[in-house]
């Protein structure tokens, strides 16, 4: 080879040998980071958000240009507008996903386990967004999952139904309702309601009075708590909304809905109604 291409074989030798630069070493880290914040977004974030993000978020100064040949170097790229025909494809796929609305605003429920209502919000801090997902027991109104993160990501919804999966007696035909996101319609998100034996449904579209119970939820939390503080950090609000929700919330905050009980009163309450005598 090095005869053909006129070089000197130390050279070659010496170039084989040599150690990876400095800016290989900083290419390497910076595609690590830019692969998790591609993973995060669910495959859908291009180049310029993925800039953004790492300027954003994890403080890393570089070009657009040198993120794109990474991205590009690695295979990675961002969800965008296809041909008419693959359009079609992507949109088919989705409505597979879609599920329907099984509540039908029916949101007054008596027993427990039946129905979980869940959704995603989010508020800023001095260093950045946190998301926080919630489940919430249609019944008692108690929040029996919930995960907190820094992307609105399939991760974060996933998490907030194992948890709640890992607290209740789950009974077959379970429904599980939420918005059309992004997140709840994954795949992934999909394969883990099946995997829990959770039936899906979800609002229809652009109907957020579908969800309106966690509308008035998430109202509440914003009064409540996320308007009346400035929050220095993510981790400061992450404490408070920890304590907010397993503590305020469940154990001591009184529903007029619910005779003026608590989640956790109520649920006690139902329970000794409930046992064989």
């Amino acid at each position: 080879m090095c005869r053909v291409l006129n070089i000197a074989r130390a050279g070659y030798y010496a170039w084989r040998d040599r150690p990876p630069s400095q800016r290989a070493q900083e290419d390497d880290e910076l595609l690590r980071v830019i692969r998790e914040i591609h993973a995060a977004s669910d495959g859908t974030y291009g180049s310029p958000r993925v800039h953004a993000e790492l300027r954003l978020e994890h403080g890393w100064y570089v070009s657009t240009k040198r993120v794109e040949r990474l991205m590009r170097a690695a295979g990675l790229q961002g969800v965008h507008r296809r041909k008419q025909g693959r359009r079609k494809a992507q949109e088919a796929s989705l409505a597979e996903r879609v599920a329907p609305d099984r509540i039908q605003r029916a949101f007054e429920v008596e027993v427990p386990n039946r129905v979980w209502f869940a959704d995603v919000t989010q508020h800023l801090t001095d260093d950045g967004w946190l998301y926080l997902a919630a489940v919430l027991d249609a019944a008692s109104k108690r929040i029996v999952g919930w995960s907190m993160g820094t992307q609105a990501s399939t991760e974060l919804v996933v998490d907030a139904v194992a948890m709640a999966a890992g607290r209740r007696d789950l009974n077959g035909g379970l429904i599980h309702h939420s918005d059309r996101g992004a997140t709840y319609t994954s795949i992934r998100f999909g394969e883990t309601l099946s995997g829990l034996g959770l039936v899906s449904s979800m609002s229809g579209r652009g109907s957020p009075h579908d969800n309106a119970v966690m509308e008035s939820f998430f109202a509440s939390l914003q009064t409540e708590l996320l308007d009346r503080h400035a929050w220095r950090s993510r981790e400061e609000l992450r404490t408070a909304l920890f304590f907010w929700l397993e503590v305020t919330y469940n154990q001591r905050r009184r529903h007029s809905t619910l005779g003026m009980l608590t989640p956790v009163e109520w649920e006690t309450q139902y329970a000794r109604r409930t046992v064989p005598a």
